[in-house]
């Protein structure tokens, strides 16, 4: 009849969309039950949700619907795919002790147990005789002092901040002379000059990139220098024919120049060692107590690089100088909160028992390994693979681990790998799988093979690298099956 609206043709019998499981019959599927006694459930009901709502927009009138099992493995592919906690354990296997992009140094127990303690309120900036409000971050810096023979310190979010807070405090509409070798730029494209430039100095570049002389930095005293600044390159060395200025010499010409009684030395030290890494079998890095003693009246350095703490810039130096500091508007800006002021803290004070330090601290337990205990490490792992010949290859090999982070660039560390392969699968494939691992494992890729560097494995992770490897290889022979 003309006007009439044409009803919907239900979907018949046969319909995959009128089978289709239901959000409880998902939700009561033992493996999802139990995913909901670790977590909360609503991300898992929204991922039930989503994942039936996919199936039913594919599903046409003559398809079947899939089987529960299939639904619940897709639900957790969604889940693992964006459900997942942004920041979660990995197994680092790739050799860079301090690698970036894994959150650099690993913390030590002490400072993870501390940090565990702060669920309840704290005395982060309340005097407990008084009742009145304290100093945050005293007792680090207190630490900080005992630790480099500094008259004060202070702790910012990272050495970036504190290169930037001491040049806009104490520097603005002056000159900072550098040498023109230390123009650095780091990862994510930080570099010096624009630093120099935002905090409101005027860069003063002499020498050259090689070679710079005493003579060009006294060539370039004016009445408007402000300071005369060291800059550390970290990631990378100036090596062969080349010269440069020590922080000492720096400091003698700090006090020929009478004529300028507020010059001041700075000393950017990045990465930050707060002791002789030549005790530890590796080349001198230039240390924080080593620039105090020769006289630089503020040095600054990273909290999460070769102090093994967590991300943070420090300050150390001359009291006064600090003190003006604290009064600049950046200051309350780029202060760091309980966190980071509870693990850089429980960090530095392993720094007091060095003689423990190798196996408290992780970076430093990481770089003075044995080659023979890593050998040993990898031809351990290849046998418990012994099993997944039939798919796996896996040859136990020598190579080079690096520290990272910005840290002893040219530096390159002994160990021993376990590069695998795995049959009718590229590199990359299988990389990506182990990635997708719960937890995931990274590693590196050379000659067409995944490379599991020792030097970085943490206590526990060759049974969670056997087991990845494992359940991918059954799933290659599976493939093969059919």
């Amino acid at each position: 009849m003309k006007g009439q609206r044409k009803r919907k043709k239900a979907p018949s019998k046969r319909d995959g969309r009128s089978r289709l499981a239901s959000v409880t019959a998902v939700l009561e599927s033992a493996a999802i039950k139990e995913l909901m006694t670790f977590g909360p459930r609503s991300p898992v009901l929204e991922a039930v949700q989503e994942t039936l709502a996919s199936f039913r927009s594919r599903l046409g009138p003559e398809d079947e619907a899939p089987k529960l099992e299939d639904i619940v493995a897709a639900v957790m592919e969604r889940l693992r795919a964006g459900g997942h906690d942004r920041i979660r354990s990995v197994v680092n296997a790739t050799g860079i002790l301090l690698h970036t992009g894994l959150g650099r140094a690993v913390l030590p127990q002490r400072a993870v147990d501390a940090l565990a303690g702060l669920n309840r309120c704290v005395n982060l900036q309340i005097d407990l005789d008084t009742g009145l409000r304290g100093k945050r971050n005293f007792v680090t810096e207190r630490l900080l002092c005992k630790l480099t023979g500094a008259e004060a310190a202070m702790v910012v979010n990272n050495n970036a901040a504190a290169t930037l807070l001491i040049l806009a405090a104490l520097c603005k509409g002056k000159e900072v002379v550098v040498s023109r070798g230390q123009l650095i730029e780091i990862g994510g494209s930080y570099r010096l000059p624009d630093c120099v430039h935002a905090s409101g100095a005027i860069l003063i570049e002499v020498g050259t990139t090689n070679k710079t002389h005493l003579r060009d930095y006294r060539a370039a005293l004016s009445e408007n220098t402000g300071a005369l600044m060291r800059v550390n390159p970290s990631n990378y060395r100036v090596v062969g024919f080349s010269q440069e200025v020590s922080v000492g010499e720096l400091v003698e010409l700090k006090r020929e120049a009478t004529q300028l009684p507020d010059l001041i030395v700075v000393d950017d030290l990045g990465c930050g060692a707060l002791l002789n890494l030549e005790e530890y079998g590796l080349p001198h890095e230039p240390t924080a107590p080593e620039s105090i003693a020769a006289g630089a009246d503020l040095v600054c350095f990273s909290g999460d690089k070769l102090i093994g703490g967590p991300q943070a810039g420090v300050i150390v130096g001359r009291k006064d100088l600090i003190g003006r500091i604290r009064k600049h508007p950046l200051t309350r800006m780029l202060r760091v909160g309980k966190l980071t002021d509870t693990a850089l803290e429980h960090a530095l004070r392993l720094f007091l028992e060095r003689e423990t330090l190798k196996t408290t601290n992780p970076t430093y337990e990481m770089l003075t390994r044995s080659v023979d205990a890593l050998k040993r490490r990898a031809g351990s792992l290849k046998r418990k693979l012994h099993g997944e010949g039939s798919v796996l290859s896996a040859q136990v090999k020598e190579s080079e681990s690096a520290t990272g982070g910005g840290s002893l660039p040219a530096t390159p560390i002994p160990t021993y790998v376990l590069a695998v392969t795995m049959k009718d699968t590229s590199a990359e494939q299988l990389s990506h799988a182990l990635r997708q691992n719960e937890p995931p494992i990274v590693a590196r890729l050379k000659d067409d093979a995944v490379v599991l560097d020792m030097r970085t494995l943490m206590d526990g992770d060759d049974a969670i690298i056997v087991d990845a490897l494992r359940r991918i290889a059954g799933a290659g022979r599976g493939r093969e099956s059919t």
